[in-house]
């Protein structure tokens, strides 16, 4: 290529391989993935859960965000199981992190509705890495945008058949995350983070997307 020198050819290369790479991953995936439905349709008021029982776990949550945070404290609360949801036992020494979609922090304006966060129709096993790292850093993004757009949040899990914690209850392959701007029903992100040791995320077309969820997706 004209005008790269060999450094920069180089890292071009690089580049594209690990774009290749992520593409097949997920085409690997998206083929191995097993379709779901949503068995029920949970109102917590912060947030509304579309959860699955075949895989134990949310598909998604919707909620609404503006001017998120505040200074109710997180300590004392735990994740509350309901009749056919995940359980702390399922966890226990499995590796993964309780990670919440729709962010305790977001509602910590109203003490109640950040307790309502911490519910199994609100968490997905994600790895520490994912839930402490990249998945919190864009957590605090949009919360920051929050305090100047009127926010709709979508997040949730692609599932394989292959990994399971506990009682059954389903290891999703990768997470992803939508955020659109109602003020004029713009869409800001859709992204795509693998649930893995990567720290990674991938900007990734909506349409794209629904096309590989396995499921429907409506908000």
């Amino acid at each position: 290529m004209k005008g790269l020198c060999c450094t920069d050819l180089l890292f071009l290369i690089i580049f594209r391989i690990k774009k290749i790479s992520f593409l097949l991953i997920l085409l690997v995936s998206f083929t191995i993935a097993f379709t779901q439905k949503v068995d029920t349709i949970v109102n917590k008021d912060a947030y509304v859960s579309y959860y699955s029982y075949a895989v134990k776990n949310p598909l998604y949550v919707v909620y609404h965000l503006y001017e998120g945070g505040g200074d109710c404290s997180r300590k004392g609360m735990n994740f509350i199981a309901d009749s056919g949801t995940a359980t702390s036992a399922d966890y226990t020494r499995q590796g993964f992190d309780k990670g919440h979609l729709a962010d305790a922090k977001d509602f910590a304006y109203d003490c109640d509705k950040e307790l309502a966060t911490f519910s199994y129709y609100n968490c997905l096993p994600q790895t520490p890495r994912l839930n402490r790292g990249i998945w919190k850093s864009w957590e605090t993004k949009i919360r920051k945008e929050s305090q100047y757009f009127h926010l709709k949040v979508i997040c949730g899990g692609i599932f394989s058949d292959s990994t399971f914690i506990g009682n059954g209850v389903g290891v999703p392959t990768f997470c992803w995350k939508i955020v659109i701007d109602e003020d004029d029903n713009t869409l800001l992100h859709c992204m795509i983070y693998p649930n893995d040791n990567s720290d990674t995320y991938h900007d990734i077309s909506l349409d794209e997307l629904k096309n590989q969820l396995g499921y429907l997706l409506s908000y």
